[in-house]
């Protein structure tokens, strides 16, 4: 049989870029980022519904400065809805609306507390992937650089979505119309290689800051770059793949209904798994490794091969003693028969 072992360290040797693969997929396993992506997954699902709270009270705040905006609602919903269920969703949005405040403010709560577990989490993960080992500090100053950072996460999130919406088909097809120039197929084709391209920058942009800032111990954005640009790619064919997903899901009531949760729990999972795979890839470069931290050697166990030896037992001794009486009386008489013969 071919030895595989062998047969795998000369391509590793052959190939570096296989030997890094498989360095950082060592790394994500010895630090338990399966475990690790789970976790940041239910904290997403967890901070998801007060942050829909605070969405809610923010449209109820609108519409009530906005009746007819409201009305409208009410009329879509009365349409869309067979028989009394209409009835009964527009007397829950009103109810909604009337609450906007006091949801509001636990929605804040709720998503502050949920929030920074989120960004504890994803932190914590990061830092694994690295090989961080940071001391541990104060639990006031720690939440407080969590929320600085969760704050910093929305900002560079809120660039990528925008950059995002700017490249979507329709806005610059909107852009083109207003320019009279939708009707040129090159021009078209352009446009659209040049928003995913942008998108696909944005996307790698907040790779990059999430990948070199967010662990306890920040790294440079160099070593961060060429992983965040493997997560943003791979990133946006799961945005795609969801979105065929979604249009296959949503044909039926069932899909409906369980489909997009379904999904956003995968998607969340798979990217949460490529995020930390892209970080121990750029923890296990060369030029990092060579700064990882190095644990120190276990202590020398002194282990005694065989117990220490002890004092002879009373009958022992009484041998002992008559054997060596018996040995003394016998060499007394052979000198004593020598001097005779003498």
């Amino acid at each position: 049989m071919p030895d595989v072992k062998a047969f795998l360290e000369r391509q590793r040797a052959a190939r570096p870029w296989l030997d890094h693969l498989i360095r950082a997929g060592g790394r994500y396993q010895d630090q338990k980022g399966d475990y690790f992506a789970a976790g940041i997954t239910y904290f997403s699902v967890f901070a998801l519904f007060p942050l829909l709270m605070v969405g809610f009270a923010a449209a109820g705040f609108i519409l009530v400065q906005h009746p007819d905006w409201l009305v409208s609602i009410h009329d879509a919903i009365s349409k869309a809805m067979p028989g009394n269920l209409g009835d009964q969703i527009n007397e829950l949005v009103t109810a909604a609306i009337d609450a906007r405040a006091r949801v509001g403010v636990i929605g804040l709560f709720v998503a502050a507390y949920s929030g920074l577990g989120w960004m504890a989490n994803l932190r914590e993960a990061l830092s694994a992937m690295w090989n961080q080992r940071h001391p541990a500090t104060n639990f006031v100053r720690t939440k407080f650089k969590d929320l600085v950072k969760l704050l910093g996460l929305f900002g560079m999130l809120a660039v990528s979505v925008g950059l995002t919406v700017i490249a979507d088909g329709a806005v610059t097809g909107a852009v083109l119309t207003w320019l009279g120039i939708d009707d040129v197929a090159w021009v078209s084709v352009v446009v659209q290689v040049l928003t995913s391209l942008l998108a696909v920058v944005a996307t790698w942009a907040l790779f990059v800051w999430t990948i070199a800032r967010l662990p306890r111990e920040p790294v440079t954005v160099r070593s961060a770059a060429a992983a965040a640009l493997f997560a943003s790619v791979g990133f946006e064919v799961f945005k795609r793949i969801g979105v065929v997903y979604l249009q296959a899901v949503t044909n039926s009531p069932a899909g409906v209904t369980f489909g997009p949760i379904i999904g956003l729990l995968v998607f969340i999972y798979f990217t949460a798994r490529l995020l930390l795979l892209a970080t121990a890839w750029a923890a296990t470069a060369s030029e990092n490794e060579a700064l990882a931290f190095v644990p120190p050697p276990d202590p020398v166990v002194l282990a005694v091969s065989a117990p220490p030896a002890s004092g002879p037992t009373l009958a022992e001794a009484v041998a002992l003693v008559g054997v060596g009486a018996a040995a003394t009386l016998g060499l007394g008489g052979l000198l004593r028969r020598r001097r005779e013969r003498d």
